[in-house]
């Protein structure tokens, strides 16, 4: 039997994080969990030690660099080395470009993109030392294929597909077969991050469909630290569009922003300005692993109608560009 793993998850209090907290506890691993939140770090503590791991609570806001590098440190003074690292903090700013304040878009590139960037210099300086480690970033089908309302978002995400292949190219110029970095990029997923947003747009945010729960992307993270590939989509619709973007940009690009339009048209009106959880984690919503959005019926039907108007647009589009070639 394999000696337990070392894994360091930032973001780790809600959603994606927490969910992928539990994965790897349930397979024994040891955790060390990250995110700004101490009290909410402090239960899933106590909730991955039931399931037969060992693991500690790091408070960490990864925009800063002193404290990703303290719980690279923690990490090893604690297990003495780490295995795996998973980014994945992650925070976002919902609105027209002009219509968002500087600052949150500031915010947001600090947290995933700068956040990503402060990870991997740490974790990478400890896999260097030790000749050993996975690096596994959290990016976002959105990295690939950018929406309109969420523009430092997609922008974010982009760069952290640009680092990981940067990385992931030197490694290999360097010889180093022993550190690998990887790609997951989860499609639209059902966590209280769309609760947590900045919201300057008027409007409610609802997240565009398909939504997929996010065991599947937790699944995909420890799959990807055990054997890790160049990117692993999590949610079918996700990695379908992903290809398709690639073959046919501008239908897809056209049938995206129809798809967020209508998503937003969607939502309340009548939302008042507000900066959400994004700097501030005391307003966020309660640390969970769901958003409850695959649970509420008069979304999901809504959510159907508005997807089968979109998936039909982008159909017909891309049907079109294909006859003119």
């Amino acid at each position: 039997m394999n000696a337990p793993r070392v894994v360091v998850i930032t973001g780790a209090s809600s959603g994606i994080g927490r969910a992928a907290a539990l994965a790897f506890a349930q397979r024994g691993e040891n955790l060390v969990l990250a995110s700004r939140r101490g009290g909410e770090l402090e239960a899933l503590v106590a909730d991955c030690e039931v399931l037969g791991a060992r693991a500690i609570a790091v408070p960490t806001d990864v925009a800063d660099n002193r404290q990703v590098k303290k719980l690279a440190a923690e990490a090893v003074g604690r297990f003495g080395h780490i295995d795996v690292w998973v980014n994945n903090a992650s925070v976002s700013a919902y609105g027209r470009f002009l219509d968002v304040p500087l600052a949150a878009t500031r915010r947001v590139l600090d947290v995933n993109l700068m956040g990503h960037v402060h990870g991997a210099r740490a974790a990478l300086k400890v896999f260097s030392a030790q000749g050993t480690g996975t690096l596994v970033n959290v990016s976002s089908i959105i990295g690939e294929v950018s929406v309109p309302y969420m523009t430092a978002y997609s922008i974010a995400k982009a760069g952290t597909n640009a680092l990981t292949e940067s990385l992931r190219q030197e490694l290999a110029m360097a010889g180093t077969r022993s550190i690998r970095v990887t790609s997951v990029m989860p499609a639209t997923i059902d966590t209280p991050f769309y609760r947590n947003v900045a919201n300057y747009s008027g409007r409610r945010m609802l997240p565009p469909p398909p939504v997929y729960p996010p065991e599947i992307v937790a699944a995909a993270i420890v799959r990807a630290s055990r054997h890790p590939k160049r990117e692993v989509f999590a949610g079918p619709a996700g990695g379908a569009l992903v290809v398709l973007h690639r073959l046919l940009p501008g239908p897809v690009e056209t049938g995206m922003a129809a798809l967020m339009e209508a998503t937003r048209r969607a939502g309340r009106h009548g939302e008042a300005p507000t900066s959400g959880g994004i700097v501030d984690p005391t307003k966020q919503d309660p640390a969970t692993i769901s958003g409850g959005w695959n649970g509420r019926s008069r979304y999901t039907r809504r959510r159907l109608v508005v997807w089968s108007l979109a998936a039909a647009a982008l159909g017909t589009l891309a049907a079109r560009t294909l006859r003119v070639r």
